[in-house]
């Protein structure tokens, strides 16, 4: 595992080492020890930011534009709320659109025996058949959402270890499960996933999705 010092972060990064740490501590870099910094969590940040350092919307409004862009009407937003969101996204590149929806989930990678592959998604919402809807082949690795209470139990049912090179990625989140699973039907969310990856061909495939989807959003 690559690690980084706080003040190597923040040169990465373009920011303070105090805003390292604020980072840190709101979850958005992984901390592995005092002053030590996941180097692969510095890269994924860079990776959403692309050199930008505009804040996150909070996670209800991450939530909102994901559901406005899928065509559903974000009801547990207030209907200011929603008109405001919908004025911001007319306004948002695909890029800009990464960066402020980061908040939605909460990444970790883990790796875990083959046999738990099926189990997991059958116990989460899976967006592989939305990935292949966007072009990009089937992998044996899963990336799910899952409710972030119950993220503890299922890493221990399933016998995960936290692994920045596992295949394994879940993505906690305090939106109920049965709203993510219905967004889940559309390619906006996976589109958004893949427009995190560190793969030049993902984050491509992502970025396109997310074009069209503004651009049918603004009629």
């Amino acid at each position: 595992m690559s690690i980084f010092g706080v003040e190597e972060a923040a040169e990465r990064l373009g920011v303070s080492a105090r805003q390292v740490r604020h980072l840190a501590a709101n979850g958005e870099l992984r901390l592995l020890a005092r002053g030590v910094i996941d180097a692969s969590s510095v890269d994924q940040l860079m990776a959403v930011r692309r050199g930008s350092h505009r804040r996150a919307w909070a996670e209800a409004t991450a939530w909102g534009a994901v559901a406005l862009l899928s065509g559903f009407e974000a009801t547990w937003m207030g209907e200011s709320q929603r008109s405001r969101l919908k004025g911001r996204l007319r306004a948002t590149t695909a890029e800009q659109l990464v960066e402020r929806a980061r908040d939605r989930a909460a990444a970790g990678r883990y790796a875990g025996h083959t046999s738990s592959r099926a189990r997991l998604r059958a116990e989460t919402v899976d967006l592989s058949e939305a990935t292949t809807r966007l072009g990009l082949a089937e992998t044996a690795a899963v990336d799910v959402y899952v409710a972030a209470g119950e993220l503890d139990a299922l890493v221990a049912r399933h016998a995960l270890a936290r692994d920045d090179a596992g295949t394994f990625t879940l993505r906690a989140t305090t939106m109920d499960l049965a709203v993510v699973e219905e967004l889940a039907q559309g390619v906006v969310l996976a589109a958004l996933d893949l427009a995190e990856s560190l793969d030049i061909r993902e984050r491509r495939v992502g970025i396109d999705a997310l074009d069209d989807a503004l651009l049918r959003f603004r009629g």
